[in-house]
């Protein structure tokens, strides 16, 4: 594939520049799908013995010499690939505490997926003196390193750092793919780390990146009877956390526009439940005029030009949709039941719902337009809070069952029901960009309970916390920056 120019600069072939703000992809690199020489690696183990998953590592090592360095990634479970990370060169003093963090970060992105396993520096053998020197590949595999990362940093001396990197197949004794290069000013080294860890992820890995994304979510402060909730911005890890409202107001259940410009939420500013779009930018914020009476659970559309939500009248709440450049509105539910948490499909033609109106909560799905609905859970207990995945072949959702609560997946006809969590309580999944992580909330028991952020993989492997200053409820994940 041939790479683009612009302003006499490489640019990877099919990147968008004006979409990186603050970070400049600057030389040749291949998209996520092409194919490169190297050896087949697959850390897939069927969970059988010891013995078969030792075979069946031997064995791809053995007979996929013709292959991509790649993990595959499955419902079973997954060995971690050993990978190097020699802390990235430095080129002069002023780069060298921007090297050492943007390599702690690379570090933190990959192992904290639980697909990939670091090796200690002290393991090492051979030491990356300079960005162009040759890879003693030999030092690399004595240590069984199946992946090394090598970078540069370098300070321009007006306030940009720039980041070279190449990722080697150590058993291929080959590069993956061209090395890139990415620029940003001081205040955006994490971004321009995520970007190499974006690369590397899928690279290796054939999924789309996430690293690069940040979520928006509701941080509590104080004790459980009288908790301070404010909006606030993070990135994916919890990183550069900014706060979007000053907490005089209960907010709730804030989402994401298709292009992270935008938030939409729930506010209590006015006494009851009324929806607000909030300019992520500026944090400047609004009344959405959806109708009368009380407002909440807004999500957009995927194009951006719809918002879906719901509107109580009396004892009854309905779904609604409402075009934003024209105002108008239209009902796409009308049952004597509480029907609620609407999410689109990718494509924009189907919503997901969870409703009462069998007599318990249950999930619904109905064309986008409104019309008959289909039920899709048929499992023990109840269901809520569904939202689709950006791949369009699974739902998320929040289930109560046995005392207990629980974030689970299915396809979309509702077969393959698979929960991934058990606690106390937990509620309001979220998707990462790519399909692949999902995040919610976690509330622990007692009247000193707080919530917190967590994540977790798809197959219901890597549970981890995500730090935040204080408390977090309600996530939601935005797309790709």
């Amino acid at each position: 594939m041939t790479p683009t120019f612009q302003n006499g600069e490489i640019l990877p072939a099919g990147a968008n520049a004006a979409v990186l703000t603050g970070v400049e992809p600057m030389y040749a690199g291949r998209e996520r799908g092409e194919h490169w020489s190297g050896r087949m690696v697959r850390y897939l183990v069927r969970s059988v013995t010891a013995f078969l998953v030792g075979l069946a590592m031997l064995t791809g090592m053995a007979a996929a010499q013709d292959g991509p360095l790649r993990i595959e990634i499955t419902e079973g479970v997954v060995e971690p690939l050993p990978f190097a990370l020699p802390a990235f060169v430095a080129q002069g003093a002023e780069a060298q505490q921007y090297a050492e963090q943007i390599t702690q970060v690379i570090s933190q992105d990959l192992t904290g997926t639980g697909l990939f396993r670091e090796i200690p520096r002290s393991s090492h053998i051979s030491q990356i003196s300079s960005f162009g020197s040759p890879v003693q590949f030999s030092d690399w595999r004595a240590i069984n390193a199946q992946a090394l990362i090598t970078g540069e940093v370098s300070s321009d001396g007006s306030g940009r750092v720039v980041v070279k990197f190449r990722i080697w197949d150590v058993f291929a004794g080959q590069e993956l793919g061209q090395g890139l290069q990415f620029s940003a000013g001081t205040d955006g080294l994490r971004r321009l780390a995520h970007k190499v860890a974006d690369q590397v992820y899928t690279r290796i890995t054939g999924e789309d990146p996430y690293f690069d994304s940040r979520v928006v979510f509701v941080s509590e402060t104080g004790p459980k009877d009288n908790r301070s909730k404010r909006l606030a911005i993070m990135d994916y890890d919890g990183a550069n956390v900014r706060y979007l409202t000053d907490g005089n107001a209960i907010v709730l259940a804030p989402r994401f526009s298709p292009t992270g410009d935008r938030v939409l939420y729930t506010s209590y500013e006015s006494g009851s439940p009324s929806i607000r779009v909030l300019s992520v930018g500026d944090g400047g914020s609004r009344n959405l005029q959806v109708g009368q009476g009380m407002t909440f659970s807004p999500r957009f559309s995927p194009n951006g030009q719809t918002v879906v939500y719901s509107q109580s009248e009396g004892s009854n709440t309905d779904i609604f949709a409402m075009d934003i450049a024209t105002g108008q509105s239209r009902r796409l539910t009308s049952t004597p039941s509480i029907e609620t948490a609407p999410s689109f499909s990718p494509d924009g033609s189907r919503i997901v719902f969870e409703s009462d109106r069998s007599g318990t909560q249950q999930l619904y799905v109905m064309p986008a337009s409104g019309g008959e609905a289909q039920r899709i859970s048929f499992g023990q207990g109840r269901y809520g809070t569904p939202v689709w995945s950006p791949r369009g072949d699974m739902i998320a959702f929040t289930k109560q069952n046995a005392g207990r609560f629980h974030i689970g997946v299915m396809r979309t006809d509702g077969s393959e029901e698979r929960l991934l969590t058990a606690s106390f309580l937990d509620e309001g999944p979220t998707w990462a960009p790519n399909g692949r992580v999902i995040m919610f909330s976690r509330e622990t028991q007692g009247a000193q309970g707080s919530s917190s952020l967590y994540s977790v993989d798809i197959s219901g492997r890597n549970l981890q916390r995500v730090r935040t200053p204080s408390g977090g409820s309600d996530p939601s994940w935005g797309p790709l920056q």
